[in-house]
């Protein structure tokens, strides 16, 4: 259990440091939830946190029906990484990069922490976590359904954000989708 702790404790940081200090800079958006979290942060300027936990809900009852263990597991990770990335973004953490590099680190952290989180079968839940259910059931690899997910999310988001940086989005979906993995490539392989 203490590393689950640690895990969601750490993936959680590397969302709200990716979240904050290069995804809402740019106004880049990620997948899933929490890409869904940011496009209400952009559009209404919710707190991002906050937006991700409102809109989890429905997946958190698919949970429940279906596979207790990942509700139970993943509603630490929702609370805690929302919590982070929420008071992340009070720091104003500011990290003066182009559009590209940020784009990349931030998917980089981004996916790192979800990978570490599902790693300990823990999730930010959202998306996360259905991907965790269909991959179950399709033997499908977590992160080629999170990527496939995130895309659908980003697509929904070019009159926000607009076209420009719907494009940068797309490399930051793919870095989330490459190191969550990795992470969980290299957890199989040990």
């Amino acid at each position: 259990m203490r590393e689950k702790i640690i895990a969601v404790l750490v993936g959680s940081v590397l969302l709200g440091i990716g979240v904050n200090a290069f995804l809402v800079p740019h106004q880049l958006l990620d997948g899933g939830v929490i890409g869904l979290g940011l496009l209400v942060h952009y559009w209404w300027g919710f707190p991002v946190g906050i937006s991700i936990i409102c809109l989890s809900l429905p997946l958190y009852i698919l949970a429940w029906i279906f596979e207790r263990k990942y509700f139970y597991y993943s509603i630490y990770g929702l609370v805690i990484s929302s919590f982070f990335i929420d008071v992340f973004s009070s720091l104003y953490i500011t990290i003066p990069l182009g559009i590209i590099p940020s784009a990349i680190l931030g998917g980089i952290l981004v996916g790192c922490g979800i990978g570490l989180m599902l790693r300990y079968e823990m999730s930010t839940g959202g998306t996360d976590l259905l991907a965790q259910l269909l991959g179950k059931v399709l033997l499908i690899n977590i992160g080629v359904l999170i990527f496939f997910i995130d895309s659908l999310v980003i697509f929904s988001g070019i009159n926000v954000v607009g076209l420009e940086k719907f494009l940068y989005s797309s490399i930051t979906i793919l870095f989330v989708g490459l190191m969550t993995s990795l992470c969980l490539k290299k957890h199989t392989l040990n």
